[in-house]
């Protein structure tokens, strides 16, 4: 990795670690084939409600695990979003039911094409780029703590 690009990402997790702190959610790591997921895991009503709003900036291998607490067709919304957002909604075994774009500050509905677990946000085109599609699974998600 080039010096100007490793600064530029170490940079980015300087500033996004303390957010994430800040608001006290885990953070686990989840794969996708071969690809690392650096993911904060939303599992409670507040963090839920809170997801990556006021957020400015996010590094690649970062994104936000929501756990559902029943198996619903869940639907996302970008409020007081700054980031382009991909949202992919996950089936209770972690398999990619489908993968919806995201614009900043929009109020427009996302939702799950089938009931969903869980939901997985990461920087607008993550999936694409990386030939992630329906059927897929994202490993680790067996580890995430139960919703509350």
């Amino acid at each position: 990795m080039k010096l100007g690009l490793r600064l530029l990402v170490t940079l980015g997790a300087l500033l996004f670690a303390p957010l994430a702190a800040a608001q006290g959610l885990p953070v686990m790591e989840l794969q996708a084939g071969f690809h690392r997921i650096e993911a904060e895991v939303a599992h409670t009503p507040q963090a839920r409600i809170q997801g990556l709003m006021q957020r400015r900036a996010m590094p690649q291998q970062r994104g936000m695990l929501f756990v559902f607490p029943e198996t619903e067709q869940h639907c996302m919304w970008m409020k007081n979003t700054y980031l382009p957002l991909s949202v992919a909604f996950l089936d209770g075994d972690g398999r990619i039911i489908n993968v919806a774009d995201m614009q900043p500050h929009s109020e427009e509905n996302h939702c799950a094409a089938k009931p969903a677990r869980y939901a997985l946000e990461m920087n607008q085109g993550w999936f694409a780029r990386r030939g992630l599609k329906p059927g897929d699974a994202i490993g680790g998600i067996e580890r995430a703590p139960q919703a509350r």
